[in-house]
């Protein structure tokens, strides 16, 4: 994205253009001298430290001597800096100046060369002064810093010397952190002492967000004072646990080569503010640090890609331009620049570069005329509060070899920690015309062709290449050729379609399957020809579509349909049987059954599906000894095997309680029968009831059914059942027994579930449901009144099969006087 330099104004150039260029020269001048004194920096500020130490002087009096006695001896700044550096002791520090009162005691041995590590505690004490001494002046603080960092070669040992010169008077430090700056915005904790290990280990990384001091010191370029916890709380996430452990902070950037590369901070537990004598000795600790951490090693970084990798990973599947931007600011914070540090493949310049050829560049080189524009603002906006700009379709200006060009684009800008991407579309009408015809054809995976029959010259779109899995680097097939990838059986059709449209000019629109490397494919040919002034064909254009997915969708559909067809009739063809069976063994009466003194009515009705047939069932019979077997049942699942499994329990039912058994041990020998059915897994509900008519007393027992209604005049209540589980449901259940006394008038309902229960309602609903339709509607006895009360309770979609039998005793017939 770099334009050529304006020479003068006769290449056509507004001169503002011009100004921009020349200045863009003059600022890269001055970035290769900035970059040339960076690198010495670090020299000059040891050397500059070890003198303060030496005299006690300040930093601008000891820069003043270092060039007072290189302009003496005739030497460069650099190589008296060198000097300096070199009359200082192997394995020590330049003694500074002591009071008179201060003891000269022997040094102690440097742990590095004893094989000692230098993250020993130890050896940060080194250099260092008493922790008990006294009141230090600021100058005195500052130099024996300087001289102490003359010596440090990595962060650790670095964080580690600060806070033992800084921990006594004026500064009262408690814990030092220094926050690298990473090329993707996180920042690492290169180096720290007297946070503990798990402060350490919780804030080794933080990532760009804000909230977080260092990151806000890091990005403007501005310390960061932090005096009150209470009120620092609210803005910030505060180091350590509790937020009071260290009431005072202080976060300084540290600045190398023009930009901050760190951020320094000083923790206290000392509850008093930074007073401007003390910030501005602090200012000068930040400055020192700049020097040693030059000369420091780089930190290990997070193990993984960084997020500039990342990016330009994500970049390189992209279909249109984009570019990652990271800000360059100046010593002051100020955004001077971007430099593109990610590129997607479709970026390019006017110079010709492409995607990964970009990075590295800046904006302002590449497009002077950017600066100050409403793109740059929005750029600033951005950064500066995360919502993304999008412009309006702008015009843009570049030279390219002397002659200007100018191009339409929009810009849409997102930040990303603190970078931006940005991507850009160009509306030039010719290029803008040729992307969407690529989409065109891409998304609808169609391509054209040409065959000029003069020449017989060739030419297709890239996408007719990717719809035949051609190479393209063997050209286009020739139409002669085609015929060789097509099945046989549709060569005959194809080839009186092709003659036709080179013989009488009609238009071609045919099906045929091509053999590519990657398999059958189904292909629609749509192709014209254009006649010369004599009506010969001289050119043919033609559309090749690519209809593979619709043809196999078109195929699983079809054959999905006749699955689900073939499916239905089975099911059909099962229903039929499974009604007759069910209808044979379940024959419903067409009128009221006379049972001992009983009158017995009974309604079934099936579900609404046609293709299943439930397993609900009832009995009622009057027994030898002149007492009535009730039962209603319901066997779980539907079809034939339900049918079967229905017969099973209604038949058995009745033998065994004919043959004397008790209504619980019937219900015990069908659970024991459900569990030894061939599937194992059948269940079924029932209740079962013996009455007596000398009695008058109804004995019932039940397997987890619903209970029994009895009406009574006219109030309706629930039987309270006795104990029991449905059958098929364990190896030992336990059955119970309960009596009712059935009196003249009574009528007692029996039913199964699908009177009561609907899809995502408790069963207390149904039941509730029930006891008003019954109050709302007597059954006074026959069918008529039974289906009264099923059309009011049942809902237009019935779902499962109904059973209801209604048990009525008549009332007794008054005296003869009464009914004179």
């Amino acid at each position: 994205m770099t334009s050529e330099s304006v020479q003068d104004e006769k290449s056509g150039v507004e001169p503002d253009v011009v100004a921009l260029a020349k200045v863009v020269a003059k600022l890269r001048a001055e970035n290769e001298r900035l970059e040339h004194l960076a690198s010495t920096t670090a020299v000059l500020e040891r050397a500059k430290g070890v003198l303060m130490a030496r005299s006690e002087c300040s930093a601008t009096a000891a820069y003043e001597q270092l060039t007072r006695r290189a302009r003496t001896a005739g030497r460069t700044l650099i190589e008296e800096c060198w000097i300096v550096l070199g009359e200082m002791p192997r394995g020590g520090a330049v003694p500074a100046a002591r009071k008179p009162s201060e003891p000269h005691g022997p040094r102690e041995p440097d742990g590095r060369e004893e094989g000692g590590s230098v993250f020993d505690p130890a050896h940060y004490t080194r250099h260092a002064p008493p922790r008990a001494a006294g009141h230090r002046t600021h100058a005195e603080v500052l130099g024996a810093v300087g001289e102490a960092l003359a010596q440090v070669s990595g962060v650790r040992e670095l964080a580690g010397t600060l806070l033992d010169h800084l921990a006594g008077p004026p500064v009262g430090a408690d814990a030092v952190m220094i926050f690298l700056n990473t090329p993707d915005g996180v920042l690492e904790l290169g180096g720290h002492a007297g946070t503990g290990a798990a402060v350490a280990a919780q804030w080794r990384s933080v990532p760009p967000v804000s909230g977080i001091a260092a990151q806000d010191v890091v990005h403007r370029g501005e310390a960061v004072w932090l005096e009150d916890p209470e009120r620092d709380a609210l803005r910030y996430h505060l180091i350590g646990e509790p937020a009071h452990r260290w009431p005072t902070r202080a976060w300084l950037p540290v600045v190398t080569g023009g930009s901050v590369t760190a951020a320094l901070g000083i923790l206290r537990t000392v509850d008093a503010p930074f007073d401007p004598a003390l910030r501005e000795l602090l200012w000068a600790v930040a400055r020192l640090c700049a020097g040693s951490l030059r000369m420091c090693d780089a930190p290990a970084g997070r193990a993984g890609p960084s997020r500039t990798e990342t990016v330009q990973a994500i970049f390189d599947a992209l279909m249109g331009p984009a570019a990652l931007l990271t800000p360059l600011r100046s010593a002051t914070g100020e955004i001077e620049d971007f430099r593109i540090d990610a590129a997607a493949p479709q970026s390019a310049d006017v110079a010709g570069r492409r995607g990964r050829q970009l990075v590295g560049l800046r904006v302002l080189e590449c497009y002077p005329t950017m600066a100050g524009s409403s793109a740059w603002h929005g750029y600033l906006h951005t950064l500066e509060t995360g919502q993304p700009y999008q412009s309006e379709p702008f015009a843009y200006e570049e030279v390219v070899a002397g002659v200007r060009r100018q191009s339409v684009y929009s810009l849409r800008v997102a930040r990303l920690g603190g970078s931006l991407v940005v991507c850009w579309t160009g509306h030039d009408t010719e290029t803008r015309q040729r992307e969407l015809l690529a989409d065109l054809q891409r998304l609808g995976n169609l391509g054209w062709t040409d065959w000029n029959l003069a020449t017989d010259d060739v030419t297709w779109s890239p996408q007719v290449y990717e719809i035949l899995d051609r190479d393209r680097s063997l050209g286009p097939m020739r139409l002669d050729e085609l015929p060789r990838h097509l099945l046989p059986e549709d060569l005959p059709d194809f080839a009186r379609a092709v003659q036709a449209l080179l013989a009488d000019g009609t238009p071609m629109d045919h099906l045929v399957r091509f053999a590519s490397a990657s398999g059958v494919k189904h292909l629609r040919v749509v192709a014209e020809t254009v006649p010369d002034a004599d009506g010969t064909p001289v050119e043919m254009h033609g559309v090749i579509m690519d209809l593979t997915a619709r043809r196999r969708a078109e195929l699983a559909l079809l054959e999905s349909q006749q699955a689900v067809l073939a499916q239905r009739n089975v099911l059909q063809t099962e229903r039929l049987v499974a009604a007759r069976l069910q209808h044979a063994l379940l024959p419903l009466p067409t009128q009221s059954l006379n049972l001992a003194d009983l009158r017995v009515d009974v309604v079934y009705l099936p579900s609404h599906d046609d293709l299943s047939v439930g397993g609900d069932w009832y009995s009622a019979v009057e027994m030898p000894d002149g007492c009535v077997l009730f039962a209603v049942g319901d066997v779980a699942g539907h079809g034939i095997d339900a049918v079967a499994t229905m017969a099973q329990l209604r038949f058995t039912a009745k033998g065994m309680v004919f043959t004397g058994s008790s209504l619980t041990g019937a219900l015990h020998r069908l659970n024991t029968l459900l569990l030894h059915t061939p599937d194992g897994h059948a269940t079924a509900t029932m209740v079962l009831g013996r009455y007596d008519p000398t009695e008058r007393c109804l004995t019932w027992a039940q397997a987890g059914h619903p209970p029994p209604l009895l009406m009574r005049q006219g109030k309706a209540e629930y039987l309270t059942p006795p104990e029991g589980v449905l059958l098929g449901a364990t190896l030992r259940p336990s059955y119970g027994e309960a009596t009712c006394r059935i009196e003249p008038g009574d009528h007692l309902l029996m039913y199964t579930d699908g009177l009561i229960e609907r899809p995502g309602e408790h069963l207390d609903a149904g039941l509730d449901r029930l006891t008003e339709a019954v109050r709302s509607v007597s059954p006074r006895g026959g069918n008529g009144s039974l289906d009264a009360l099923l059309a009011r309770l049942l809902p237009d979609e019935q779902r499962d099969d109904v059973c209801l039998l209604s048990v009525h005793l008549p009332p007794e017939p008054a005296p003869r006087e009464e009914r004179a």
